[in-house]
Parts: C-alpha cells; sequence; structure tokens
C-alpha cells in the first residue's frame, strides 16, 4: 500500500503534470471535496474532472513543482510552484498568452488510501499580476 506522501505526489506528477485522468479514479475518494484558489469549489470525481478540464483548457502546460511534502497521520501538506503558459480563458480571462509562475501550498486528506479533500492556497496577487488583473 501507497504511503499517504505517496498518493499525493502521484496526484501533481501522473494526473496533473502528466495530464493522465484515469488518476482521477484511482487518487481520489468517490466523495472528493476540492477547495481551489480561484474560488472554485468541487463534490465528487465528476465536478472535479470538469475543474481539471477548465484549469488544462486555459494553462495546457500546467506543471506543478512540489519542494516539499509534510505528512502527518492522514493529513499531508505540500508547497508547490505552479508554472504554465494561459492559452485559454481562466474563468472569465481571456487567454493573454503569459507565462505564469506563482507559489501554492496544498493541503489533503487521506482516507482508506484515497485523497477525499483537497485544499489548495494559491498566490493569486502574483497571479493576476501576470495575468494583467493587477
Amino acid at each position: 500500500m501507497k504511503t499517504n506522501k505517496q498518493i499525493v505526489a502521484s496526484y501533481y506528477e501522473n494526473l496533473w503534470n502528466n495530464k493522465d485522468k484515469s488518476y482521477i479514479d484511482k487518487l481520489l475518494h468517490d466523495n472528493i471535496v476540492f477547495r481551489g484558489s480561484l474560488h472554485i469549489s468541487t463534490r465528487g470525481k465528476k465536478e472535479f474532472e470538469e475543474y481539471f478540464d477548465m484549469i488544462l483548457n486555459a494553462i495546457p502546460n500546467l506543471y506543478h513543482g512540489v519542494e516539499i511534502m509534510v505528512s502527518e497521520n492522514n493529513l499531508v501538506a505540500a508547497r508547490a510552484i505552479y508554472n504554465g503558459t494561459h492559452q485559454g480563458k481562466l474563468l472569465d480571462i481571456e487567454p493573454t498568452n503569459n507565462r505564469i509562475s506563482y507559489n501554492g501550498a496544498s493541503f489533503f486528506n487521506i482516507k482508506d488510501g484515497k485523497i477525499i479533500d483537497i485544499w489548495v492556497l494559491g498566490d493569486l496577487n502574483t497571479l493576476y499580476k501576470q495575468l494583467g488583473r493587477a
């Protein structure tokens, strides 16, 4: 059985960086709750997949560079740098083709070997400046 840190590492590497949506079923609990920095909340795998598709449509080359992960019991915290190019509509922001790079921290709750809760806190001030929204 994978450790909680390995589960979270797979979330970043296989799901997001390799853009392999089969990992939604492999890693996420049926009742996954996601709260993101962009004022988006999802419940369940289908809503999470819609969020995933929206983000990758806006930033198709998005890369999550994980800098540190800390795990205690069923909780994992990760600090990452998000990098990519804004090539599609992101919420109400039309494509700018600007490169983005901003920091974030995510907090994961693992239940029965699957991620059941994710809370992401990103540096939106830096992101919005890079998208021309200061």
